[in-house]
């Protein structure tokens, strides 16, 4: 179950790893969605991981000297508050178990103290090679770092050693990922029967929003409904074109609950299809069937992904679509794995092996611009101790 003890359990553990500490996180900061409107607000991870806090702005102080532990409050307005609410102290102190609540000059106040005996403070700051996401990050990390390198002398990431711990999933997390794709199976069963009546992309996407809310869900990320040459635009989130007939149509879905993400990819049949459409997607489903049955712990990801791409070349070869070298990544373009969790995206950690509790995707795609002709599968699939386990499999990935 995820509660207080889960949040305390987690703090825990990231100071057992390094003894000793002082560890400083921030809430994520809420952003501009246009004039004076906000986008919907979605925690960082790693903070919700160690605290349960869903609020904007808030941070935590983890003491491991002392194993203690405090949240410090962000300064909200009368105004703000009347408009937006605000998470009471004692409500706060509910969801994370923490020692206590501080105001801002409060724990300015904490950390000019604990300055005085913690040379090294830990924080998780910004993706080091950040200039790759074609987005503005969100400014909290940077805001708390320059605030940390006033105070103390050394101002080290933590974030992975957090993406390390954060990768074998605890049970009470497999359960609520298991919720997640239930719900996703379940919204994608009801989708496949309407898809005859559906005239839209936006109409399918509607469907999935409208299940995933009325049962206490929300998408996990930005869902990709995508037919013809749509899909062979891997991020395609328009989801605004007519369902023709006699195309495939690709979903990547996932419902979010709990804190949980799941991950799904299906591609379907609109009306008859080519000979030419339906032997893609039998190559991309018998890769797909292929890879996962090389999932076991201790398998090394070097392994994995040379082995990956011997079935890939070759489903791409019987397609006839292998002529040089570089047709590989021109016709499947992405990864064929990542780590699934509280972020749909979870880092595993760097690891160079697969390791019981770890719950990652497979999905294997096929994309022929040139034929408008889209095809990606895809699972999830936790690492046991034996073996895995598609958590996904009740999902038939026919057409």
């Amino acid at each position: 179950m995820i509660d207080a003890n889960f949040h305390i359990a987690n703090r825990r553990r990231i100071t057992d790893l390094l003894p000793d500490s002082l560890i400083i996180l921030t809430a994520y900061s809420q952003m501009q969605r246009s004039n004076d409107e906000a986008f919907s607000f979605k925690q960082e991870a790693n903070f919700w991981w160690l605290t349960g806090i869903v609020d904007r702005d808030w941070r935590v102080i983890i003491d491991g000297h002392q194993n203690k532990s405090w949240l410090v409050s962000p300064d909200v307005s009368a105004v703000h508050k009347t408009f937006d609410g605000s998470l009471s102290f004692d409500d706060a102190i509910n969801l994370s178990g923490v020692d206590g609540v501080l105001t801002q000059d409060e724990a300015k106040q904490m950390l000019d103290e604990l300055a005085k005996t913690n040379n090294t403070v830990y924080m998780v700051q910004e993706f080091a090679d950040a200039d790759r996401f074609s987005f503005v990050m969100n400014p909290a990390m940077k805001k708390l770092q320059t605030e940390l390198e006033v105070i103390f002398n050394d101002v080290r990431d933590c974030r992975m050693e957090l993406s390390k711990l954060r990768s074998i999933k605890q049970p009470a997390e497999i359960e609520e990922i298991k919720k997640a794709i239930k719900l996703t199976i379940d919204a994608f069963i009801l989708v496949k029967e309407k898809l005859p009546s559906i005239n839209y992309e936006y109409q399918a996407e509607a469907e999935f929003a409208y299940y995933f809310r009325k049962n206490g869900a929300d998408h996990a990320f930005t869902p990709i409904v995508a037919g013809g040459k749509n899909a062979c635009t891997l991020h395609y989130i328009a989801n605004n074109s007519s369902i023709n007939k006699g195309n495939l149509l690709l979903f990547d879905i996932g419902a979010q609950i709990g804190g949980y993400s799941s991950d799904i990819s299906r591609t379907y049949a609109v009306g008859n299809l080519t000979e030419r459409q339906s032997v893609v997607h039998s190559a991309v489903r018998h890769a797909h069937q292929q890879i996962i049955s090389l999932l076991k712990p201790g398998l090394k990801i070097s392994d994995y992904q040379r082995e990956v791409d011997v079935i890939m070349q070759d489903a791409l070869k019987q397609l006839g679509l292998l002529s040089s070298p570089d047709d590989y990544r021109r016709y499947f373009p992405h990864s064929i794995s990542h780590g699934l969790g509280v972020d749909t995206h979870d880092s595993l950690g760097k690891p160079d092996e697969f390791l019981p509790g770890m719950v990652i995707t497979v999905e294997p795609g096929i994309y022929i611009a040139e034929e408008n002709i889209g095809v990606r599968i895809e699972d999830d699939i936790l690492i046991t101790e034996t073996g895995y386990d598609n958590l996904s499999a009740e999902l038939s990935t026919d057409m």
